[in-house]
C-alpha cells in the first residue's frame, strides 16, 4: 500500500497548499480519500492518472473535501474519456449534494449520460464498506456539515490507513488511530480553540494514546504553519505537505 498526499491544505489554501485529498494505491488498484476542489490539479502535478482511480471515499460534505467531484466527473466525461466504473462512497445525501453542487456551478451538466458506470454508496456506520480490495469503516465525529461527518479507516492486505476527517477532539479518535500503520489527523491551529477543529496542543496531549505506527498532521491553517516555519518540535510526527508519499 502506498499513500500519496495530493492536497494537505485547509479550505483557504493556507500556505499555498491544495485542498484535502489522499491517494491510496493497493497494488494496481487506486482510490482517493476526499476530493477537494483542487484535486485534479494535484493529480496532474504528481503524474497520477484520474482514470486509474476506482473509488473515492468522502469523509464529510464540506466543499474543500467533496466539491472536487464536480470537476472530476466533468473531466472524466469530456477530457479523460473514462470508460471504467467509478464508485463514490460518502455520508448520506452524497449523491444529492454532488448533483446540487454540479448544477449550481455547471447548470444542466449533472444529467448528461456517461460512458462509464457511476455508483454512489452511502456509508453505514454499522457495516464496513467493501470496495475492490479495501474494507472501509467510519466513525462519527464532531464537525457539522449538513450530513454525518466521519473519521475513516481503510484496511487492505494487512495494512491500515486511518484519517480523523475534520473534527474537534472526540474520544472515538483513539479507536480510529489504534493499530493503524498511518494515522492522519487534521490540525487546523496550534493552540486556538476553534469549534469543530483540532489543534496541535490537543493532538500532542494524546500522542501516547494513539497506538499508531506513524502519525501525520494535515489541514494546517496559518496559525499552525507559522509555528512549523518557526521550528516547532513535533517529535516523530510527520508534517503533511502536497506530494508527500509514504510506503505503508
Amino acid at each position: 500500500m502506498k499513500l500519496t498526499i495530493v492536497g494537505s491544505g485547509d479550505a483557504f489554501g493556507s500556505g499555498g497548499r491544495l485542498q484535502t485529498s489522499f491517494h491510496v494505491a493497493i497494488g494496481e488498484w487506486n482510490c482517493l480519500v476526499d476530493c477537494g476542489a483542487t484535486t485534479l490539479m494535484g493529480m496532474s502535478r504528481l503524474g497520477l492518472d484520474p482514470n486509474g482511480v476506482s473509488a473515492i471515499f468522502i469523509s464529510h460534505l464540506h466543499g474543500d473535501h467533496f466539491s472536487g467531484l464536480v470537476w472530476w466527473l466533468l473531466h472524466a466525461r469530456h477530457v479523460a474519456k473514462r470508460q471504467t466504473p467509478l464508485t463514490i462512497v460518502g455520508p448520506s445525501t452524497i449523491a444529492e449534494r454532488y448533483r446540487a453542487a454540479t448544477e449550481a456551478l455547471f447548470p444542466g451538466s449533472s444529467d448528461k449520460s456517461l460512458a462509464f458506470d457511476l455508483n454512489f454508496i452511502e456509508f453505514d456506520e454499522a457495516v464496513p464498506c467493501e470496495v475492490g480490495p479495501v474494507v472501509v469503516t467510519v466513525v462519527p465525529v464532531s464537525h457539522p456539515s449538513g450530513a454525518p461527518s466521519y473519521a475513516v479507516r481503510l484496511a487492505a492486505e494487512g495494512k491500515v490507513v486511518s484519517y480523523s476527517g475534520d473534527t474537534e477532539w472526540v474520544d472515538a479518535l483513539l479507536d480510529v488511530a489504534s493499530g493503524a500503520d498511518v494515522y492522519i489527523t487534521e490540525c487546523f491551529s496550534f493552540d486556538q480553540d476553534i469549534p469543530h477543529h483540532m489543534n496541535w496542543q490537543k493532538i500532542s496531549s494524546h500522542l501516547d494514546e494513539f497506538n499508531a505506527r506513524r502519525v501525520v498532521v494535515t489541514h494546517m491553517g496559518d496559525d499552525m504553519l507559522s509555528r512549523v516555519a518557526a521550528g516547532l518540535d513535533v517529535g516523530d510526527v510527520i508534517l503533511a505537505k502536497d506530494g508527500l508519499s509514504l510506503d505503508v
